[in-house]
């Protein structure tokens, strides 16, 4: 069993322990993987991307109102070091569409050092950045979004988990790796997946 089969496994679990297990078995019914050509635009496009991630894609294709068997889904799927606040998976499409961060350049480059925290691990040239924008938080991405950063700081990692928060703005490296990411969550038990409300 591969880290992605078993994080599966283990929300599935979280669901069906929260009393919610009716949504995710409905939904994991009808799931399915990328397309390959989906999947080989974006290995294109980040040549980098984590097999961990790829194997994901391979199971589900997305979970942010994406259409499966001619119904849309918006399932929560992924979490971050915000705990109990939920995200959805972006689709390979998605991922491959989405535009740059270019609306995070002016934080990348600490023109607004004050008031916004970046992290050290994170470059301090926008212009040289490449980030896959891989989640949006359940308030449509717009509270906080998830990213793997291709291009780190000296002191990051290739590779490296960033979220990005709103209100106060800050952008923060969570994980060292999407592997190392997706062992959090499943070490903080799937905390994000709470309550029936939420579905």
């Amino acid at each position: 069993m591969n880290i992605a089969q078993e994080y599966i496994q283990g929300l599935k679990k979280a669901y069906h322990d929260n009393e919610i297990g009716e949504e995710w078995d409905a939904f994991a019914a009808v799931m399915h993987g990328a397309d390959k050509i989906d999947l080989e635009a974006l290995q294109k496009l980040y040549p980098d991307i984590p097999e961990s991630l790829i194997q994901l894609l391979n199971i589900v294709d997305g979970t942010y109102w994406r259409e499966y068997d001619g119904e849309k889904y918006g399932i929560y799927f992924l979490g971050s070091d915000i705990e109990e606040y939920p995200y959805y998976l972006l689709s390979a499409r998605e991922m491959t569409d989405k535009e740059d961060a270019d609306w995070l350049k002016d934080y990348i480059n600490r023109n607004y050092a004050e008031e916004v925290e970046v992290d050290e691990k994170i470059i301090e040239d926008a212009d040289q950045m490449c980030w896959l924008h891989f989640s949006d938080c359940m308030n449509n991405g717009g509270t906080s979004q998830l990213f793997i950063d291709f291009s780190p700081a000296p002191e990051g990692r290739k590779g490296q988990i960033v979220r990005y928060l709103h209100d106060p703005d800050e952008l923060v490296v969570i994980a060292e790796s999407f592997d190392a990411y997706l062992q959090m969550l499943m070490e903080d038990e799937y905390n994000f997946i709470q309550n029936e409300d939420w579905i």
